[in-house]
C-alpha cells in the first residue's frame, strides 16, 4: 500500500514541475516600464517634453502594458511573447529618448512650444 501512495506521489510531483517552470511573472519588464514611465515625467516636468509629447508617450506605455497584460492572462509568458514585449519596450525607449532631445521644449508650463531663437 505504501508503495502505492509513493508512486502516486512522485507521479503527481513529477506532472506538477513544469507548470511551477512556467514563469507568470515579469519583473524585469515591470521594472522596465516604471523607468520608462519615471522618464516621461521627469521630462514632462522639467520642460523636455510637451504635454502632447508627454500623452503621447504615455499611450505608447499603456500599449505596452497592455501586451503584457494579455499575455499574463493565460497564467505563463512564454519566449515569443517576453521577446514581442521587450521589442515594444524598446521602441518605446527611443521614442522617449528622441522625444526629450527634439529640441521642443516647454520650460515654462503654457501649452506653447520653446523654441531657441535662429541664429542670423
Amino acid at each position: 500500500m505504501k508503495l502505492k501512495n509513493l508512486v502516486a506521489a512522485l507521479c503527481v510531483s513529477a506532472l506538477a514541475l513544469p507548470v511551477l517552470a512556467q514563469t507568470t511573472s515579469t519583473p524585469r519588464i515591470d521594472q522596465r516600464q516604471a523607468n520608462q514611465d519615471r522618464r516621461i515625467d521627469q521630462g514632462a516636468q522639467s520642460g523636455a517634453l510637451t504635454d502632447k509629447e508627454a500623452a503621447k508617450l504615455d499611450k505608447g506605455q499603456a500599449h505596452v502594458q497592455k501586451l503584457e497584460d494579455k499575455a499574463v492572462a493565460d497564467g505563463r509568458v512564454t519566449a515569443r511573447e517576453r521577446a514581442r514585449i521587450e521589442h515594444a519596450q524598446d521602441v518605446q525607449s527611443r521614442r522617449i529618448y528622441r522625444e526629450k532631445h527634439d529640441r521642443q521644449h516647454d520650460f515654462n508650463h503654457d501649452g506653447r512650444n520653446d523654441r531657441p531663437a535662429r541664429k542670423k
